[in-house]
């Protein structure tokens, strides 16, 4: 764990989200909090209680009358001296408590994650319980809430630990082999300890950067992406999802020539599904763009809604996407007989509403088998991911190269070591810093 680093500036900063509000909630941390406190509350309040006091500014004037709480170091989230004041939401009466501490000198506004970039600096946490905390106060369903949740609480990071352990305890084991080849208490050969156990190590990170898959669909959105010929019914259905006419439905063909999105929580997962140009043989230059769009974007789709218009029955050009995941949907199934709904998956009718809440049930279904379960750590960012694929390099190159010195094959698992203590933060990663806590909200 690291050592506290003591910070020269206190870094201050609205916590608690826009104003008005009925309790807005303003954060300080550093070596100038309790001079802080006791020029605006009069006197320091018992560490980790709440008490009532009327904040000051520097000519004693009263700002507001509400609650102070001191975290003394190193009991506090920082790792430093910290405390809130929780005062009235109001714009002007946070206006003039910002304005009071700025005035005071070695005081200044914190920067975007400044709060947990410090907490970090002090070992409050690892690197990626600082991204889980990010993710959590990012969460928008249950599911993102609850991996956010998981990795924030250092799940993730023990996993990747342990991992690192074992990396560091092969190579342990060949150093051994290397300095007291002729000494009785070097257990067994390396081949026997390090490669198998190098071998199983390999499969469970191979496992787990296949689930990047899974932890993908929970971050940023199981896909789903509506084809057909124009006129199909594709934007008004878009629209019977979102509740609102978000995309522009017309006789006319061609209406649609850009990707719309909206998005979805189904399951507590989130949905993202997006209306595409009509497919169809054109000549005009901006459509033929849509359609190029469209039919990228249903390549790499979770599941593609491919609709037919029941009452004009009009086959969409299907045979260039490359997808495993097709629903062969009948639209606009008021105008048609119910003897042609045998020939699709399900049928719809966006004008009375039959079958959107089959489809919906159908749609939650697929993401919910497509995120699996969720009790496992699963890495969410491609950060993570590169590290765990040249993790997983490293040791293969180790594995193999059978013919190469002991010496050599250390070395990979040493680098595999040192590409998993990226991960997490424990060695050498000032260059990702910044992109890390640029993510969190100001007061974070």
């Amino acid at each position: 764990m690291k050592q506290n680093h003591v910070f020269a500036e206190t870094i201050f900063a609205l916590s608690s989200g826009r104003l008005p509000s009925g309790v807005a909630v303003v954060r300080i941390s550093g070596p100038k909090t309790r001079f802080a406190i006791e020029t605006i509350c009069g006197n320091l309040p018992e560490a980790r209680h709440a008490a009532l006091r009327v904040f000051k500014d520097a000519e004693g004037g009263a700002i507001d009358r509400g609650l102070v709480l001191y975290f003394p170091a190193p009991h506090s989230f920082t790792g430093e001296d910290s405390c809130e004041f929780h005062l009235h939401g109001g714009k002007a009466v946070v206006d003039a408590m910002l304005s009071t501490l700025y005035a005071f000198e070695g005081c200044r506004m914190a920067e975007a994650g400044e709060f947990t970039r410090r907490a970090y600096a002090n070992g409050k946490f690892d690197l990626t319980a600082a991204e889980g905390l990010a993710d959590l106060i990012a969460a928008e369903t249950d599911s993102q809430r609850r991996l956010a949740l998981q990795i924030s609480s250092g799940a993730q990071a023990e996993l990747y630990s342990t991992w690192r352990n074992e990396l560091i305890r092969a190579r342990a084991l060949i150093e051994a082999e290397l300095d007291f080849a002729d000494e009785s208490d070097v257990p067994g050969s390396v081949s026997d300890q390090v490669w198998h156990s190098m071998r199983e190590l390999a499969d469970r990170i191979g496992k787990h950067i296949a689930d990047g898959k899974r932890g993908a669909i929970v971050r940023d959105g199981f896909r789903v992406v509506i084809v057909g010929a124009p006129n199909a019914g594709k934007s008004s259905l878009l629209n019977a999802l979102a509740g609102s006419d978000v995309a522009i439905v017309s006789d006319e063909p061609g209406t649609t020539r850009d990707l719309i999105e909206i998005k979805l929580d189904l399951a507590g997962l989130p949905v993202l599904v997006t209306d595409t140009a009509g497919l169809r043989e054109t000549q005009g230059k901006v459509e033929k763009i849509g359609i190029g769009r469209a039919l990228e974007r249903a390549s790499s789709a979770d599941v593609v809604l491919a609709l037919t218009d029941l009452s004009d029955p009009i086959a969409p050009a299907l045979n260039v996407i490359e997808t495993g995941a097709m629903l062969r949907v009948g639209t606009k199934s008021d105008l048609a007989p119910a003897s042609v709904a045998a020939d699709y998956d399900l049928t719809i009718s966006t004008r009375n509403g039959t079958g959107l809440e089959d489809l919906l049930r159908v749609l939650a279904h697929r993401a919910e088998l497509a995120a699996g379960d969720l009790s496992d750590p699963l890495p969410t960012r491609r950060r993570h991911l590169e590290l765990l694929v040249e993790t997983s390099k490293e040791i293969d190159a180790a594995i193999c190269e059978e013919t190469a010195p002991l010496e050599v094959r250390a070395e990979f698992l040493r680098r595999a070591s040192h590409s998993l203590g990226r991960i997490t933060g424990d060695v050498d990663v000032e260059d990702i810093l910044d992109v890390v806590f640029s993510q969190f909200c100001i007061g974070k």
